[in-house]
């Protein structure tokens, strides 16, 4: 086998690579922007999100991720989820997106992390998906 070839192929070759992740992402307040999270490639597909990495106990916050800045709820892509196993540095929760996005492929250069109920934690968040271009 040639070794060279993972290190040639490019996002478009893999699945469930990391299209978007944001560190430290403070649920403090309540937001429809408590991150906005750039998209890598012009077209993607969303298959989970993962939160991680706490540093507090984030059962109790709800969040989203959501396609525009408005905060509107019928342009989410995970929807409003409870962390309820986000506890510390060591435990993560992952989320499926919304029954129309397994089916769409995305264009918006950016998501946004919504905070509905917040608690004085941060998380790390991390899209996975595939990318359709680059």
């Amino acid at each position: 086998m040639n070794s060279n070839r993972v290190g040639a192929s490019l996002p478009t070759k893999f699945g469930n690579y990391v299209i978007a992740a944001a560190q430290g992402v403070p649920l403090n307040a309540v937001s429809n922007t408590a991150a906005t999270l750039s998209v890598t490639g012009t077209s993607y597909i969303v298959r989970r999100v993962t939160y991680v990495n706490a540093n507090a106990s984030a059962s109790t916050a709800n969040v989203s991720i959501i396609l525009t800045s408005d905060g509107a709820t019928a342009n989410a892509v995970f929807a409003k989820t409870k962390l309820s196993n986000v506890t510390s540095t060591t435990t993560f929760q992952d989320v499926a997106p919304v029954a129309n996005a397994v089916s769409n492929v995305y264009s918006s250069g950016a998501l946004f992390v919504k905070v509905d109920t917040a608690i004085d934690a941060t998380v790390d968040v991390v899209v996975y998906g595939d990318i359709v271009n680059p």
